[in-house]
């Protein structure tokens, strides 16, 4: 019986780390603006002993979508309000858990070694800056998308800039035109331009040209992972703002 007591003992101890190491991770679907600052947190919370989420990271719009059509995720965080309210509408997040906790800037990012001038006034010159070459945005579905078309909008030159606009998926994507220099200036958050050594902020727009650029997050209705509701959490504490804050965002 001592020998058997002691085996068992020699077996609990290996079953332990095993059951943890096979813990399914939370996945978490973010907003592609996200991607490193995000990265980082799910880094830090590992490291603090948890497993580390999976992050699924695309347009809000996408994410959205594929929580209405039953994606087994646990967390969703917007680049906006008004993907997480159509969430909400369908009660498809657990109302309680919603935080907004972060804020961003929209900004005209250029290649790093040119110096263009964004002039915000008068219309005149913002339009012949914005229509020399393609304008890169994000779809119109997108947050950044329609972030930047407000901003258009509402310093009255859309309608001459329109035409020069050329459309991506995502923010992330948006960004990598102008990168590759398919586009010479993109619309983007003031964060996507920060993490990219190959991109400038050639001007800020206005933030009352455009509705606040915040971001929501909440746990999914349909999660049953233990550890999401804590990993959502931490991400809003002031532990977790702060990484967010190395990347530029703005905690709120």
């Amino acid at each position: 019986m001592r020998y058997l007591t002691s085996a068992l003992g020699i077996v609990g101890c290996f079953a332990a780390p095993s059951a943890y190491a096979q813990a399914r991770p939370p996945l978490v679907l973010a907003a592609a603006s996200l991607q490193e600052s995000l990265t980082a947190a799910a880094d830090a919370w590992a490291k603090q002993g948890h497993v580390k989420p999976t992050i699924s990271f695309a347009a809000s719009s996408a994410l959205a979508r594929q929580v209405e059509a039953g994606a087994p995720a646990d967390l969703f965080v917007s680049a906006d309000e008004d993907w997480m309210n159509a969430l909400a509408r369908k009660n498809l997040i657990v109302a309680r858990t919603r935080v907004t906790f972060l804020g961003n800037r929209l900004v005209v990012a250029e290649a790093a070694g040119s110096s263009v001038r964004i002039p915000v006034r008068p219309p005149a010159a913002l339009v012949r800056v914005l229509t020399a070459g393609p304008l890169a945005m994000a779809d119109t579905a997108v947050p950044a998308g329609k972030y930047g078309q407000a901003s258009l909008e509402a310093l009255g030159v859309w309608a001459q800039v329109a035409p020069k606009v050329v459309r991506a998926e995502n923010v992330r994507a948006t960004l990598a035109l102008v990168e590759r220099g398919a586009a010479p200036l993109g619309i983007v958050y003031a964060t996507d331009a920060k993490a990219s050594a190959k991109v400038r902020i050639a001007g800020v727009f206005p933030e009352r040209t455009h509705p606040a650029i915040t971001y929501p997050i909440a746990r999914l209705s349909a999660s049953t992972n233990p550890e999401a509701e804590a990993f959502r959490r931490f991400l809003v504490s002031r532990a977790g703002k702060a990484i967010f804050v190395r990347y530029g965002f703005s905690a709120r």
